[in-house]
């Protein structure tokens, strides 16, 4: 199977996944749990800078009961690499963020995001968050 880099202009799947992750990432900061639940698989699953691994329910439970809540999650341009009905997309995001009632420090983190097309919509399947930290 081969893949590409494809630019938004080149294949309109690519611009569409883009735009079903800013909405994705629109509806968990805003803690709309109605936005966020269709785009995310049933079978969704995140793992966390510190290597928790959250299912769906579990991810936007969270969310929801204010566990974990996005004071801004800011990203970068979205690379997407297609495969068929499937995508795997990557950026670099700034993200603010209480957890569990304390305030992380605003960071950099690299998103990696699997993406499946089901039912006729794309939608996250697999999500990992890798923290960026500084080096000296």
């Amino acid at each position: 199977m081969t893949s590409s880099i494809v630019d938004p202009k080149e294949h309109p799947n690519a611009d569409a996944i883009r735009g079903v992750e800013r909405a994705r990432l629109r509806a968990l900061v805003s803690a709309d749990i109605a936005a966020a639940e269709p785009l995310h698989a049933a079978d969704f699953q995140l793992i966390t800078p510190i290597g928790a691994a959250l299912s769906k329910a579990e991810y936007l439970g969270a969310v929801a009961g204010g566990h974990i809540k996005y004071l801004t999650w800011t990203p970068g341009d979205i690379t997407v690499r297609l495969y068929g009905a499937s995508a795997v997309i990557r950026y670099r995001a700034r993200i603010e963020v209480v957890f569990g009632g304390h305030k992380v420090p605003p960071g950099d983190y690299w998103h990696t995001d699997a993406y499946e097309m089901r039912d006729g919509h794309w939608m996250v399947v697999w999500s990992q968050a890798t923290s960026i930290t500084a080096r000296a």
